[in-house]
C-alpha cells in the first residue's frame, strides 16, 4: 500500500502553543486570511478511485418505528459490521447502525418522544450521541456511559483504553441501551454518532453516523420543497487502501487500547474521496424547480464553502432557511456556504432557470484536486412547482439581548500539551470526566466568548445559541439563527449567547474536529 502524503499547501499544524507554525510553512498572514488553509493533513487513497458524478445520489432509508403504543415511538436499531459498496465495485467493511452508511433516518414529530434501543455487536464498547438534541443527561451520550459488547471485559467504572480516568458517574450497560428523547424542540435536522471517549473519530470515520428530523405542523404549513423534493445530503471525506478498506491513521487499529492517531495527523484526518450519503461525487437527477436541501457536514475535519456553479459557470443562489437549530426567522440568500465539522444547512436551490439536460455542480471553494468537487445534480425535465419560499419562515427564533446575560464567560481552545505528547485544550486543560468545569444555574442566560488558534468547530450540547460578533465585529451572514455549532477560523474570537434551560445534569461543550475531541478538547458543564 502506498503511504499516504501530507500536502504542506493544505495542512495547519498544531500551531500556536506548540509553535509549529513555521514547520508547516505557514505566516501569520495565512492564519488570518480569509480562507486559510485546513485544518489537519490529508490521506491519500492508495485504490483507484472513480470519476466524479458517475454514481448515483443514494437516499438514506428511514427506519420503521417497532411501536407506536403510549405516545411513544420505539426504535431498534443494531449497530454491526457490514461490508458495503462505497466504490464502485469495491467491498469496503465499516461499522454500521443497521448496516448502512449513513444509518437509517429517523423521522419524529416535536413534543412526541421517542425511544430508541441500541444493540452493540461491534467489536468495542460504543454510545450514541443525538447531536443538537434536547436530551435528558441518560440519553445524551456522555462519553463513558459505554454500552458494552459480549464478552468485553466490566471496566469497574475505569474507562478501559482510555488513560486510565476514573468516573464515579458513568452508567456502563452491556449490549444494549434504551436512550429516550423528549423531541421538544424546534423542527430541524439532529444527526445521531458515537461518542465514545477518545475514539469518537475513527468510529465517526468507520461508519458510526445517521440523521433523524424533527417535523412539526407549522413548519409544513410553510410551502417549501417537500416529498422528493427535499433532500439530505451527508458530507463526509473518507480516504482508501489499497484493499479498498477504510485508511485510518489510528496509533491502536483496533481501537481497543490505545486512543490517537500518528504524528502527522494529531490536526485533524482529511481523506481524498468526497462522499455524499456514502457516494463518491454522486449525480442526482432533478426537476426544473425548487429544491430543499438538508446539509450534514458529517466530516471529521474537513471544511467545505459550497457553491452551486452551472455548466456555463454561473452560480445559483443558495437561499438559506434554516440553521443548526431549525429555521431562520426569514431567509438569507447566499452565492456560497460555509460549513464546518457537525454544522448543518438548511438551502433552497432553484434549478428553474437551467436548461435541461445541463448540470449544476456543487464545488468545495476550500477544496483543490478531487476534493473541489462535491457532488453534481443533471436538471432532467421541465415541471411543475408549487413551492414557494416565504419572506417569514419563524418567530420563534430567541432573541435573548447582552443585557439578559447573568455573566460573561472566556473560553480559548488551543494546542498544548497531555499526558505527554500533543493535546488540544479547552482554557489550558485536557478533557477529565471527573472534572466539572463550568457551572450554570438552570434559566440562565449567558455570554460566552470563544477564541481559537487554528480552526475549531465548537458544539454546544442541550442548548442553541446564537452568534453575537466575531473578532469583535457584526456576525457573518451563515451565522443567522439558532446554532449548535459554531466555526471559530483561525486566530478567531467569536462571542454567543443562549440560555441554559431545558434539564439539569451533566453535559459537555467541546471541538467538533473529532480529532481534537478525541485529543482533550472537551469539558464538562453543569447545570443546576
Amino acid at each position: 500500500m502506498r503511504e499516504p502524503t501530507v500536502d504542506r499547501r493544505q495542512v495547519l499544524g498544531l500551531g500556536g502553543a506548540l509553535g509549529l507554525m513555521s514547520a508547516t510553512g505557514l505566516s501569520a498572514a495565512a492564519v488570518l486570511s480569509r480562507r486559510p488553509p485546513a485544518t489537519g493533513a490529508e490521506l491519500r487513497s492508495a485504490v483507484p478511485l472513480p470519476l466524479a458524478f458517475r454514481v448515483p445520489l443514494p437516499l438514506p432509508s428511514v427506519l420503521k418505528p417497532v411501536s407506536t403504543s403510549g405516545g411513544v415511538d420505539r426504535y431498534e436499531i443494531t449497530q454491526r459490521e457490514a461490508a458495503l459498496e462505497i466504490l464502485p465495485g469495491v467491498r469496503t467493511p465499516m461499522w454500521t447502525y443497521n448496516g448502512t452508511f449513513p444509518g437509517p433516518t429517523i423521522e419524529a414529530r416535536r413534543g412526541r418522544p421517542i425511544t430508541v434501543t441500541h444493540r452493540n455487536e461491534l467489536p468495542v464498547p460504543t454510545v450514541v450521541h443525538l447531536h443538537g438534541g434536547r436530551n435528558t443527561p441518560s440519553s445524551d451520550g456522555y462519553p463513558t456511559d459505554l454500552v458494552l459488547p459480549n464478552g468485553w471485559p466490566d471496566p469497574a467504572h475505569t474507562m478501559h483504553g482510555m488513560r486510565g480516568m476514573h468516573d464515579p458517574r458513568a452508567v456502563v450497560t452491556r449490549l444494549t441501551r434504551d436512550y429516550t428523547f423528549p423531541m421538544d424542540q424546534r423542527p430541524t435536522l439532529l444527526w445521531y454518532h458515537d461518542h465514545r471517549m477518545d475514539f469518537t473519530a475513527p468510529a465517526i470515520w468507520r461508519g458510526l453516523a445517521g440523521l433523524q428530523f424533527v417535523r412539526d405542523d407549522a413548519e409544513e404549513s410553510l410551502g417549501l420543497p417537500a416529498g422528493r423534493r427535499e433532500l439530505p445530503l451527508v458530507i463526509a471525506d473518507r480516504a482508501f487502501d489499497d484493499h479498498g478498506h477504510l485508511h485510518y491513521p489510528a496509533l491502536d487499529p483496533t481501537l481497543r487500547k490505545q486512543p490517537g492517531v500518528r504524528e502527522a495527523y494529531v490536526a485533524g484526518v482529511l481523506g481524498d474521496v468526497i462522499l455524499v450519503n456514502g457516494a463518491p461525487w454522486p449525480m442526482h437527477e432533478v426537476d426544473a424547480a425548487r429544491y430543499r436541501l438538508r446539509i450534514l457536514n458529517a466530516s471529521n475535519a474537513r471544511h467545505y464553502e459550497l457553491e452551486a456553479v452551472t455548466d456555463d459557470g454561473r452560480r445559483l443562489d443558495l437561499v438559506q432557511v434554516g440553521a443548526d437549530q431549525g429555521l431562520l426567522a426569514a431567509p438569507a440568500t447566499h452565492r456560497s456556504l460555509p460549513i464546518a465539522p457537525a454544522e448543518r444547512y438548511d438551502v433552497v436551490i432553484d434549478f428553474s432557470s437551467v436548461p435541461v439536460g445541463n448540470r449544476v455542480r456543487i464545488v468545495n471553494r476550500l477544496g483543490s484536486g478531487r476534493t473541489r468537487d462535491v457532488m453534481a445534480f443533471r436538471v432532467a425535465r421541465k415541471a411543475a412547482d408549487g413551492s414557494r419560499i416565504p419572506r417569514v419562515l419563524s418567530n420563534d427564533v430567541p432573541a435573548w439581548r447582552r443585557s439578559d446575560a447573568a455573566r460573561v464567560r472566556d473560553f480559548s481552545f488551543r494546542a498544548g500539551r497531555m499526558h505527554g505528547g500533543h493535546g488540544w485544550l479547552i482554557g489550558g486543560r485536557p478533557f477529565d470526566p471527573a472534572r466539572t468545569d463550568v457551572t450554570v444555574p438552570l434559566g440562565d442566560v449567558e455570554v460566552w466568548r470563544l477564541i481559537a488558534d487554528v480552526h475549531h468547530p465548537v458544539h454546544l450540547h442541550l442548548v442553541g445559541f446564537r452568534v453575537l460578533s466575531r473578532s469583535g465585529k457584526q456576525p457573518l451572514p451563515h451565522d443567522a439563527g439558532l446554532k449548535d455549532t459554531v466555526s471559530l477560523r483561525p486566530g478567531e474570537s467569536a462571542e454567543i449567547i443562549t440560555r441554559f434551560d431545558g434539564y439539569r445534569g451533566r453535559y459537555l461543550f467541546h471541538c467538533h474536529n473529532a480529532e481534537h475531541e478525541d485529543m482533550g478538547m472537551m469539558a464538562n458543564l453543569e447545570i443546576i
